[in-house]
């Protein structure tokens, strides 16, 4: 194999140990152009903690946040660089201020359930709610968990609210049409990854604003986000019978 040869090993090991900034380099306007489809302005870059990696400090919409993009500046990375000595977040732009807000609870009587879809049971004891993206890739495999749990806890009625990112185009058009017909199809075929109409005129645009609003004022920035009946909150993936489990604790 290519990757057995003795100078290519050599080679990286010796990029490994030397001065990653030596090799690689991005400005701000450079990785601002690299991310125009997206849209945002980048303010900083700096190397990731994690080797190969930039990481970028993004302004849109009034708002910031942190990604990251592979040194071939070919794939773009929202989440969160976690230490494995402490399963904290790090970054290299390091202030509290950047740091994803830690969100402990939400009170589910607040979240405006109006304005959800439902799978499983809609007259269920027991509501989850989960926040997720039709372009985000965790929540599409989440998706498919919550299918699962459909059928694994067929009183629990699972409330989808639909919050897209800004780092993903089209998620927001895919969202309001979603919302504005409610319709459980459209949602399973944008995680299927099929096109959807486009919305006509304002279609679940007030619904949808409403729901990213909340999100915002309760400090989500990431996807999934899922909300458990006593209010504690979850970021990334469970599987189905995971959530089961944490569920009947309830």
């Amino acid at each position: 194999m290519l990757l057995s040869s003795p100078t290519l090993v050599w080679a990286h090991e010796s990029a490994v140990r030397g001065d990653c900034t030596s090799c690689h380099t991005l400005s701000p306007a450079e990785a601002t152009q690299l991310l125009k489809k997206g849209g945002g302005t980048v303010k900083s870059v700096k190397q990731a903690p994690n080797r190969g990696m930039f990481e970028l400090l993004v302004e849109k919409d009034g708002r910031e946040g942190i990604v990251y993009l592979d040194y071939g500046k070919k794939f773009l990375i929202q989440g969160l660089v976690l230490g494995l000595d402490t399963f904290e977040p790090v970054a290299s732009h390091g202030t509290p201020a950047l740091q994803p807000k830690k969100i402990a609870t939400i009170n589910p009587v607040s979240i405006p359930d109006q304005y959800a879809l439902n799978l499983g049971n809609p007259d269920g004891a027991k509501r989850l709610y989960v926040f997720t993206d039709p372009d985000c890739p965790y929540c599409r495999n989440l998706h498919g968990e919550l299918k699962k749990l459909e059928k694994l806890a067929p009183d629990l009625s699972i409330r989808v609210m639909l919050f897209p990112l800004p780092i993903h185009e089209g998620a927001y058009d895919k969202a309001r049409v979603i919302l504005g017909r409610k319709s459980r199809e459209l949602l399973d075929a944008a995680f299927a990854g099929k096109d959807l109409p486009q919305p006509v005129g304002d279609e679940g645009k007030a619904q949808l604003d409403a729901v990213m609003g909340f999100a915002y004022a309760h400090g989500l920035t990431g996807t999934p986000t899922i909300v458990f009946p006593d209010g504690s909150v979850v970021v990334g993936i469970r599987d189905a019978v995971t959530l089961k489990s944490l569920l009947e604790r309830m």
